[in-house]
């Protein structure tokens, strides 16, 4: 990886192409999903499984869809036992992380006669989508099933794609551990939309949740509106702050991590001390060598990783913070300190001791993050992303009087006559008594 310092010509450029990768507009996948999400939706099961047998490779049909109760069985029962007890272990922590996120609905009075209140329901059925074909995730199973199940939602849905129709072991344990309901072995855009629009085999959802490829994205977004969705997922990224107290080893591993996802990952390190910088480069190189998927990390580093020198640590905060990181780790000697001066980050990683890939699995909060700088304005998948919320108002007849004139003057003053007339009305009317609502 190459050094580079803010103060250098290039930096600007080679910033923005990291934080825009992904953004680009793919017309020709574009138009793909766009024709596979209406044809699902017009053909139902009929197109759902012939883009299955096209992009999966095997097929499908109404009988076999779905993964029944004995095959979710026999499939849990194949994970072996030391793989069920890591699944708990994170199952258990990401349970209790996501019970402190619960909401009450609230009702409130005043002396004029006013009620209001909100009512807080959980949404009737959510669709979660994982990757299960030739890369496999449970823990993203664990991390959207258990916060909606917390949340209270009625049904959920697991839609993954299966290798040669057969559910993976490891998808079929998480789904039991995480509360699904019903599982799909669907993948791709496909499954967006069959969740989107519904089949004659596939309930639609009130919301679709859970990470993609680029055509997972797309589908996603192409639906929203008809449902809800948690975000449009781009591509993985880290940035770290380093201010070189610390060992250069852990940050050149945690930067690997990152960019072995694929070749569009992002990795950054910012540090004021250009031999910590130095120093990391040198342990890339080295740990890349041994590194099962290298080739990839490679190319991901060459294309959207950088070593950047910052003229001090408030610059890297500065950096950090236009970035608006998926994730972001603080290796520095006092890292609350610096916590306190940033605002913009998915998950936040504190200390050496705390590499990001502890928050893929085993931390407890949901590894669901916003990406691509929208940290600036979203947050991380929780029990709040499957609930909805109603108003409720109540006025009193003297509250009706207390505050009418003004809704009228305010209807009249945005040309509205019928809401004037609609309040005015009940000034007229005898039938109301005192203590009517």
């Amino acid at each position: 990886m190459k050094i580079i310092r803010t103060d250098s010509a290039e930096f600007e450029g080679r910033f923005r192409k990291i934080r825009e990768r992904g953004r680009l507009f793919d017309a020709g996948l574009w138009e793909e999903v766009g024709r596979i999400v209406e044809e699902v939706g017009r053909r139902g099961d009929e197109a759902l499984f012939e883009y299955t047998a096209r992009w999966d490779g095997h097929a499908v049909t109404a009988e076999t869809v779905e993964a029944s109760a004995e095959e979710r069985k026999a499939a849990a029962a194949q994970l072996p036992a030391e793989d069920r007890e890591v699944l708990r272990l994170a199952a258990g922590r990401i349970e209790r992380f996501h019970e402190r996120q619960r909401r009450e609905g609230w009702t409130a009075s005043d002396e004029e006669g006013v009620e209001l209140g909100q009512r807080i329901l959980p949404l009737a059925r959510v669709g979660i989508y994982a990757p299960g074909g030739l890369a496999c995730y449970p823990s993203t199973v664990l991390m959207t099933a258990i916060p909606a199940r917390i949340a209270g939602v009625g049904e959920i849905i697991l839609v993954t794609p299966s290798r040669d129709g057969r559910l993976h072991p490891l998808i079929a344990a998480a789904a039991e551990m995480g509360g699904v309901n019903r599982i799909f072995k669907i993948g791709g855009a496909q499954a967006i939309a069959a969740l989107a629009f519904g089949t004659e085999s596939i309930p639609r959802v009130d919301k679709i949740v859970g990470p993609g490829n680029a055509y997972v994205a797309a589908a996603k977004k192409m639906v929203f509106g008809r449902v809800a969705i948690d975000m449009i997922a781009g591509p993985s990224e880290i940035l770290i702050i380093a201010d070189g107290t610390g060992d250069a080893a852990f940050a050149a591993a945690d930067l690997l991590a990152q960019a072995e996802h694929d070749e569009m990952a992002g990795a950054v390190l910012l540090t004021p001390d250009e031999s910590f910088a130095t120093a990391v480069a040198g342990e890339i190189e080295k740990r890349l060598a041994d590194l099962p998927r290298g080739e990839i990390a490679a190319r991901a580093l060459e294309a959207f990783g950088a070593l950047v020198v910052t003229r001090d640590l408030a610059e890297a905060v500065a950096l950090a913070d236009r970035f608006a990181p998926e994730h972001l780790e603080l290796m520095v000697e006092t890292p609350r300190e610096l916590l306190a001066k940033l605002r913009n980050a998915g998950a936040i990683f504190l200390g050496m001791h705390t590499p990001e890939t502890l928050g893929d699995y085993v931390a407890g909060p949901s590894h669901v993050l916003p990406t691509g700088g929208t940290a600036r304005f979203s947050s991380p998948l929780g029990v709040y992303d499957f609930i909805k919320r109603t108003s409720i108002l109540s006025f009193s007849r003297d509250a009706l009087e207390r505050f009418g004139e003004a809704a009228i003057r305010f209807a009249e003053m945005e040309g509205l006559e019928g809401h004037a007339r609609s309040v005015r009305l009940r000034f007229h009317k005898k039938i109301l008594t005192k203590d009517s609502r």
